[in-house]
Protein backbone atom coordinates (compact mmCIF):
# COMPACT_ATOMS: atom_id res chain seq x y z
CA UNK A 1 0.00 0.00 0.00
CA UNK A 2 0.87 3.74 -0.76
CA UNK A 3 2.63 5.56 2.57
CA UNK A 4 0.67 8.46 1.77
CA UNK A 5 -2.56 7.01 1.82
CA UNK A 6 -2.26 4.37 4.24
CA UNK A 7 -3.26 6.26 7.45
CA UNK A 8 -5.95 8.60 5.59
CA UNK A 9 -7.45 5.04 4.32
CA UNK A 10 -7.54 3.81 7.52
CA UNK A 11 -9.69 6.22 9.46
CA UNK A 12 -12.22 6.17 5.69
CA UNK A 13 -10.67 9.72 4.29
CA UNK A 14 -8.30 10.07 1.29
CA UNK A 15 -4.95 11.90 1.35
CA UNK A 16 -6.47 14.96 0.37
CA UNK A 17 -9.26 14.77 3.47
CA UNK A 18 -6.71 13.93 6.12
CA UNK A 19 -4.17 16.78 5.28
CA UNK A 20 -7.40 19.22 5.18
CA UNK A 21 -8.09 17.90 8.97
CA UNK A 22 -4.49 17.90 10.09
CA UNK A 23 -3.70 21.43 9.01
CA UNK A 24 -6.89 22.56 10.25
CA UNK A 25 -5.40 20.73 13.72
CA UNK A 26 -2.14 22.21 13.36
CA UNK A 27 -3.40 26.01 13.22
CA UNK A 28 -5.65 25.18 16.23
CA UNK A 29 -2.67 24.12 18.06
CA UNK A 30 -0.52 26.84 16.88
CA UNK A 31 -3.53 29.39 18.33
CA UNK A 32 -3.42 26.77 21.69
CA UNK A 33 0.24 27.62 21.96
CA UNK A 34 0.48 31.18 21.62
CA UNK A 35 -2.66 31.50 24.13
CA UNK A 36 -0.69 29.08 26.81
CA UNK A 37 2.23 31.17 26.47
CA UNK A 38 0.35 34.38 27.23
CA UNK A 39 -1.30 32.85 29.64
CA UNK A 40 1.79 32.24 31.04
CA UNK A 41 3.25 35.47 31.68
CA UNK A 42 -0.90 36.79 32.25
CA UNK A 43 -2.29 33.97 34.13
CA UNK A 44 -5.64 36.14 34.02
CA UNK A 45 -6.17 35.58 30.35
CA UNK A 46 -7.26 32.24 28.34
CA UNK A 47 -7.59 31.22 31.80
CA UNK A 48 -9.28 27.88 30.61
CA UNK A 49 -9.62 28.49 27.00
CA UNK A 50 -6.69 26.16 25.99
CA UNK A 51 -8.11 23.36 28.27
CA UNK A 52 -11.08 23.68 26.89
CA UNK A 53 -10.18 23.84 23.15
CA UNK A 54 -7.83 20.44 24.07
CA UNK A 55 -10.95 18.70 25.53
CA UNK A 56 -13.16 19.56 22.26
CA UNK A 57 -10.32 18.68 19.60
CA UNK A 58 -9.76 14.97 21.75
CA UNK A 59 -13.74 14.76 21.21
CA UNK A 60 -13.43 15.05 17.31
CA UNK A 61 -10.41 12.86 17.59
CA UNK A 62 -11.88 10.29 19.58
CA UNK A 63 -14.75 10.13 17.29
CA UNK A 64 -12.64 9.85 14.50
CA UNK A 65 -10.43 7.05 15.67
CA UNK A 66 -14.28 5.28 16.63
CA UNK A 67 -14.96 5.29 12.87
CA UNK A 68 -12.23 3.66 11.79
Amino acid sequence: MNIFTEHPNQISETYLQHMKKALTFSFKLLGMSCQALLHAFFPFLFVSTVSEKIKSMNDVLQNRKDKS
